[in-house]
């Protein structure tokens, strides 16, 4: 990995209450298991002005929606080439 990963995470109301609660608990958990904490630049965003097809998260620059815990996993193994 040669660069900071960006993670933003929309926690408007909508993402919030569709599951960006729950998803930062999990985001947080996976990086601090994986040493990573301060290898990522995590930061909130208020509305990512797609409601209706969240929870809604990026990574570097590439958009995600409708994650669920299970999605958000796949993308942090992905990003991160870590093995299940």
């Amino acid at each position: 990995m040669d660069h900071m990963p960006h993670i933003v995470i929309c926690m408007g109301s909508s993402c919030f209450s569709r599951g960006n609660e729950e998803n930062l608990a999990v985001l947080e958990e996976y990086l601090d298991q994986h040493g990573l904490t301060a290898r990522v630049d995590l930061a909130g965003s208020r509305c990512e002005a797609a409601c209706t097809e969240g929870p809604n998260l990026t990574v570097n620059g590439r958009c995600y929606r409708h994650v669920d815990r299970e999605t958000l996993l796949d993308i942090l193994r992905e990003t991160f080439e870590v093995r299940p």
